[in-house]
């Protein structure tokens, strides 16, 4: 079975879910990629070819009339390769609806089309007035400023979208992949059978993670937990929060005079945050690592921190810090903590931009490191037992049987020529 990606870069974490499935015997995976800059992704995001098994094919894009991004000639390329399986993603789902030629040549050819969707930043169907006319619509860019005006303009073109979601959702696509459960119910209110919606969750490669864990604490010199630093990784942007942070620190720094955060990322926001730090006189209790992307290099910070802390949108952060066994301290963000993060159990959660808040929940487990020990060996064991690269895996396998009436094992791997 052959299944192509149509994506908005190659980043370094999605790059492992590609490879793993292309791993699996009777799966053959071909990623679309634009030509030129990415205009989907976000700032600061780290692209990379290296290590990959699957083929790449770059495409040039360029802007529709509707306004979003599509790639220039991706029929040429669904009748060279001929795939099974497409699975796009938005923006590019749109170029299969307003240029209908491409779905109806998915169609000629008989052509699976899955999406694999972000249910966190769709409403259900009927509410998308009331959603996007919210202050929490998370219409605003990552540097948390709202690109557009509520006007007839807006109301206009967030009722269409509402109704061309209803249309390609009941009409065009085969099925969805997506990382929170909270899609059964939304994207199941625009006509999508609910055994179409597969949640495949989210998960860098664990499988690595776990080589790089084994090798740290099997070293000469495995990282001792120092029970006055917590530690955040993430790109600098606003909507990350990482000031957020800063801000409970300063509220903390009188109870606890030996506190450390470590920020590990890099992004626009650096300086501001540096500057905000030299402000609150804590320049020597904050430390910038920088980007970190080897996996022992980023374990070592990891485990020789107490906790780990997020205080605004995620990403795949709180699962690597809990596969080097950290408890977690976030907010309510975009849907995937709800299903990594028990509260009490694994971590705290803290009210959502309460700086107060954060740092009294940074207290209690700063008072009682036993305690936040403990918890990170849970989420360690949920890594382990629920939420790795093999769940998701088989998230993807399923919908990919599901939709082409295979039975695929994703459990069968290729055997590779080792080349003697």
């Amino acid at each position: 079975m052959k299944v192509l990606f149509t994506f908005g870069g190659l980043p370094h974490y999605y790059n492992y879910v590609l490879s793993s499935l292309n791993d699996v015997k009777d799966l053959e995976i071909v990623v679309v990629v634009p030509a030129a800059e990415q205009s989907t992704l976000g700032s600061g995001v780290k692209q990379t070819s290296d290590g990959i098994n699957f083929e790449i094919i770059y495409l040039p894009e360029y802007k529709t009339p509707y306004g979003n991004m599509f790639f220039k000639g991706l029929d040429r390329i669904i009748l060279a390769e001929k795939p099974d399986i497409v699975v796009s993603i938005w923006p590019y789902i749109l170029g299969f609806v307003y240029y209908y030629g491409h779905f109806r040549l998915l169609k000629k050819l008989g052509i699976k089309l899955i999406l694999k969707e972000i249910p966190f930043k769709v409403p259900e169907y009927g509410k998308a007035m009331s959603y996007y006319q919210s202050d929490e619509h998370l219409l605003m860019n990552e540097n948390l400023v709202y690109e557009e005006k509520v006007n007839l303009k807006f109301k206009v073109k967030y009722k269409l979208l509402n109704w061309v979601r209803k249309f390609y959702y009941s009409r065009m696509v085969d099925a969805t992949v997506n990382y929170t459960p909270d899609a059964q119910k939304i994207i199941g209110s625009y006509g999508l059978p609910p055994e179409s919606i597969f949640i495949t969750g989210n998960s860098p490669d664990t499988e690595r993670i776990e080589q790089a864990r084994q090798a740290i604490l099997h070293s000469a010199n495995p990282p001792q937990i120092n029970k006055h630093r917590i530690i955040h990784v993430g790109r600098l942007v606003k909507w990350k929060k990482v000031d957020l942070i800063l801000d409970a620190m300063h509220l903390l720094k009188k109870e606890f005079p030996q506190l450390e955060l470590v920020i590990i990322g890099n992004g626009p926001e650096q300086k501001n945050l540096q500057k905000k730090a030299l402000d609150m006189e804590l320049t020597s209790q904050v430390i910038f690592r920088g980007g970190v992307y080897d996996n022992e290099t980023l374990g070592r910070e990891l485990m020789s921190s107490l906790v780990y802390v997020l205080a605004g949108m995620g990403g795949l952060s709180i699962n690597e810090a809990m596969a080097f066994g950290k408890p977690i301290v976030c907010s309510i963000a975009d849907g995937t903590e709800k299903h990594l993060l028990r509260n009490n159990i694994n971590g705290l959660y803290f009210r959502d931009n309460d700086a107060r808040d954060l740092a009294d929940k940074l207290s209690i487990l700063l008072k009682n490191p036993q305690k936040a020990i403990d918890q990170g060996e849970k989420s360690l064991q949920i890594i382990q037992k629920e939420m790795n690269i093999h769940t998701v895996i088989k998230g993807y396998v399923r919908a990919f049987n599901y939709v082409c009436g295979t039975q695929i094992n994703p459990e069968n791997k290729k055997e590779y020529d080792s080349g003697i």
